[in-house]
């Protein structure tokens, strides 16, 4: 059901091991550019018209308009489940705990008397935030997009999601429910690569936005590429992952559980475990083929994702190498099962967001730990962070000098620029004084 690679008695390098070792998803969003490209240009030349005859080539649903009634979102959110309602309410106050003290303030610097640098944090004024759909409905993703956005000051925000056939063309219930009850009332109707263009250049419904955050496809990851630039981005989101560092002293029980999680989300999901416990190991591959066989979703999405390439055990040969291990796979979310867990986990430098002991399984961090689970995928974790209030906040500096301020360093200022081969530079600070301009200090 999953596989092994060993790396007992491998030598690993000074400059770290080698990530191609490692199970990992293929992926290729370069491919995916060259389809997503002629979509993107007729959303951008046909705007709502193109959304729709989308909508009903690739999600099969025939819709009149992009936009969701306010009068849909209101129906959703009073017909959500009590019980459903309440997770929500609970998991949005958990994650504005956590974001709102995510918040920036400007600073002000006296770099000399009369001279200041202050920094100001400004949101974005308007973002895109797409929720996916298809095989699974994720208003937790609305959570995770709106509040930190909200958190940040973000005047303006749109969501978009995919329509679904099952319910007249609409995105699903629970997440129209989740719009209303953040209070978000731009809702469209819309998914993949067209999405992303309906946000980056606008529709007649829908106005641009400055930045597009928010998991989905390969086709919605290929478009982020593609328009990057046009606006911001957070990541381009692959398929999730989970990797758990275990010593012997973990739950077989706990880590097949935790690795099912994960693989129910799609074929193309990763679930990878880290040990130096060849006992552990074996009870983890008894134990999945037990809980597997009594889990829904096992022949069209947690079978294939165990079972491909991107799923494994890896066998180290003790906790140095396992760490080493986990830092080159640079999970989206690790978990860490061993002694001293906490310990284990402060050491770790690449990984979205980790997991600490035996009580903070992944799908905790999904819902309710008060985190954000938009997460960086497919290694970048070695290189980007997970969706937060900084996420949409810009920070701009202020520079405020006096006459005097200036002229005392002029005479850098005025070297520098000759030094690069740019006097206009340096006249630009000889012209605001009528004198010739004194050495500096």
């Amino acid at each position: 059901m999953i596989s092994r690679i060993d790396l007992r008695g491998a030598a690993f390098p000074e400059g770290g091991i080698d990530r191609d070792l490692l199970p990992r998803a293929e992926l290729d969003v370069e491919a995916a550019l060259e389809k997503v490209r002629p979509i993107c240009d007729d959303v951008r030349h046909r705007g709502t018209a193109a959304l729709i005859e989308y909508a009903h080539r690739f999600d099969g649903v025939t819709i009149e308009r992009v936009r969701v009634p306010a009068e849909a979102l209101g129906r959703a959110l009073a017909e959500l489940d009590p019980a459903v309602r309440a997770a929500l309410e609970e998991s949005i106050r958990r994650a504005r705990l956590v974001h709102r003290e995510q918040r920036r303030t400007d600073h002000t610097t006296q770099v000399v008397p009369g001279g200041t640098v202050t920094e100001r944090w400004v949101p974005v004024e308007r973002v895109g935030l797409y929720v996916p759909g298809g095989r699974s409905v994720y208003p937790s993703s609305v959570v995770m997009n709106v509040v930190p956005a909200q958190e940040a000051g973000v005047g303006s925000m749109a969501v978009a999601s995919p329509p679904q056939s099952e319910f007249g063309g609409l995105p699903h219930p629970t997440i129209l429910a989740a719009c209303a009850l953040l209070g978000v009332e731009e809702v469209y109707a819309a998914g993949g690569a067209q999405a992303v263009a309906m946000f980056a250049y606008g529709t007649e419904d829908c106005r641009p936005v400055s930045m597009v955050t928010g998991p989905g496809n390969i086709w919605v990851a290929a478009a982020k590429r593609l328009l990057k630039g046009r606006i911001g981005i957070d990541a381009e989101a692959g398929p999730t992952e989970i990797a758990i560092l275990a010593d012997a002293t973990a739950d077989p029980v706990h880590v097949a559980a935790d690795l099912i999680s994960q693989a129910e989300h799609d074929p193309l999901a990763a679930s990878v475990l880290v040990t130096d416990s060849e006992e552990l190991a074996t009870a983890v591959e008894k134990e999945l083929e037990v809980q597997v066989a009594a889990t829904k979703h096992v022949a069209d999405r947690i079978a294939p994702a165990l079972s491909g390439r991107q799923s494994g055990i890896v066998l180290v040969d003790g906790l140095e190498q396992g760490l080493a291990v986990v830092d080159a796979y640079a999970a989206e979310h690790l978990e860490i099962q061993t002694q001293d867990a906490a310990g284990v986990a402060a050491r770790v430098r690449n990984a979205g967001a980790i997991f600490v002991g035996a009580y903070a399984p992944v799908s905790l961090g999904d819902y309710a730990a008060g985190s954000n689970h938009v997460l960086p995928t497919g290694g970048c974790a070695c290189h980007s962070s997970g969706l937060s209030v900084q996420s949409f906040l810009r920070g701009i500096h202020v520079v405020d000098y006096s006459r005097e301020a200036l002229a005392e360093v002029a005479g850098h200022v005025v070297t520098l620029a000759e030094a690069e081969d740019l006097p206009a530079h340096g006249a630009a600070v000889k012209a605001r004084f009528d004198w010739k301009v004194p050495p500096s200090k």
